[in-house]
């Protein structure tokens, strides 16, 4: 396969573009809206696919049709048939964009799943698109590529040129990229949250009900810290999802949470019948070449009312012992997990104890890297390591079969991971939470925290709250 690139002369902010083709058919929008220096250095825009490959009730379909094979193998073969190298720095300027849920992994470890069914959408989803729209935050440039499967390379990239020129207010704009992205990075500060939030809003569930009531919910905590004493499982996550009828329109659902939540790893992705809304500040693997990259995140705390409080908050997070054992617990994890696809000696701890800022909260995030060995591909790598650790627990099979029976539904795409995989061998996903899924009119949120032996209920609950405290102003 050839890919075409060409340089954009354009100065549009990615996500007012994504906006020319947001009501296109199965488009996605990979939204690196904070931290361009480090971790969202790029942007991309999926539009015009050529091929769909999702499976419904463990069936496999392409573009429609049923397939009688295995998902993944299938997902391997075609990204083994579409493989090509490329001289370009950008590491995805072409390849596919989908999601692998949660529900998908428990498939892959073989874990007996007796809960019910939780929001239904397909557990896997990739599309495979004819152009990509690239940004590079850092130094403003962007690009359109073409893989010349619908249309010749010249005519694709022209119709995606024409479009995006159409729009007359932009193209008499004087370019404000650098700007804007000040602006998203500014965003993203103690202030603009606090002025605007509400001091109640943990108590208000603005039309969100969850699957739990909250003596339910702490009850859970209470039995999954049974599991813990008697020694099944160390650490495991729990959550809950709250759902909601709304006439709302997605992408400005999108547009708002942007605004007070701009994430390194957000996304939208508008699929045949459903959309999902995501500002993950998680990453759960990243391959570049033949580089891994996981980060995972143990440790929350509310941002403050006040400037004091906020300062307070965080140091708090800084000295809590407790939520360093967590996150430890999950880097352990995580390398062990890595050493079954890196070579010898290479899995390596570059961040411990990195606290970071968002917009409703404090983390506490790790970094772990290693090289894969010889023949392992970025997609066997994802299945080996799946779902992340941070959002199971240790042992990683013992804690979702915990899971699985103390949350009652499933979890669907909530804690599975978004993004993409290059037709070169990169990669880059996220870990699915502060996500919303909207089919219809009905949306789905799902939160939750790390589970230990001192972990205390009430706490605990009160820290799902904080994590969803953005969606609850939709």
């Amino acid at each position: 396969m050839e890919i075409k690139l060409q340089e954009l002369d354009n100065c549009m902010e990615p996500f007012e573009i994504y906006k020319i083709f947001k009501d296109d058919r199965n488009t996605a929008f990979l939204d690196s809206a904070r931290d361009f220096q480090t971790l969202g250095r790029y942007s991309f825009i999926g539009v015009n696919p050529f091929l769909v490959l999702k499976e419904e009730n463990s069936i496999c379909h392409i573009n429609g049709s049923l397939c009688q094979c295995d998902t993944f193998e299938k997902l391997d073969e075609l990204l083994k048939e579409f493989h090509v190298e490329y001289p370009f720095e950008i590491p995805f300027p072409a390849g596919c964009i989908g999601y692998i849920s949660y529900d998908a992994g428990l498939r892959l470890d073989k874990v007996n799943i007796t809960s019910c069914k939780g929001f239904d959408i397909p557990d896997i989803y990739f599309v495979f698109y004819d152009n990509l729209i690239l940004f590079d935050n850092l130094t403003g440039k962007r690009y359109v590529s073409a893989c010349g499967r619908l249309t010749s390379f010249d005519e694709s990239i022209a119709l995606i040129l024409a479009r995006i020129n159409s729009v007359e207010e932009y193209k008499k704009t004087a370019c404000e990229y650098p700007d804007i992205r000040k602006e998203a990075i500014k965003k993203d500060s103690f202030s603009s949250f606090s002025q605007t939030n509400d001091s109640n809003a943990s108590d208000s569930f603005n039309g969100f009900k969850s699957n739990f009531t909250r003596k339910d919910y702490e009850e859970a905590v209470t039995r999954m810290k049974k599991y813990i004493r008697s020694g099944d499982i160390y650490i495991a996550n729990m959550t809950q999802c709250f759902l909601k009828i709304t006439e709302k329109n997605s992408f400005d659902i999108y547009e708002m949470l942007r605004g007070i939540n701009p994430a390194p790893f957000a996304a939208y992705l508008s699929f045949d019948g459903f959309e999902i809304i995501s500002c993950s500040p998680e990453r759960f693997m990243r391959m570049d070449n033949r580089m891994v990259e996981t980060r995972p995140i143990k440790g929350t705390r509310p941002r403050g009312r006040t400037p004091q409080e906020d300062e307070e908050n965080k140091n708090q997070l800084l000295q809590s012992e407790k939520d360093k054992a967590e996150l430890l617990m999950i880097v352990d994890l995580e390398r062990n997990d890595l050493s079954k696809v890196c070579k010898p000696g290479t899995v390596k701890v570059t961040e411990l104890f990195k606290l970071e800022e968002y917009s409703t909260v404090f983390h506490l995030v790790s970094t772990v890297i290693g090289e894969l060995r010889d023949g392992i591909s970025a997609l066997q790598c994802i299945k080996s390591c799946f779902p992340g650790g941070s959002i199971t627990g240790t042992p990683k099979i013992r804690a979702m079969e915990i899971i699985d029976e103390l949350e009652g539904i499933k979890r669907s795409l909530y804690t599975g991971c978004i993004g993409y995989f290059s037709f070169n061998g990169n990669a880059d996903f996220n870990i699915v939470i502060r996500t919303l899924i909207k089919k219809g009119k009905e949306v789905c949120v799902g939160v939750g925290g790390g589970i230990t032996w001192d972990s205390v209920e009430s706490d605990e609950y009160m820290e799902t709250l904080d994590k969803a405290r953005a969606f609850f102003r939709i």
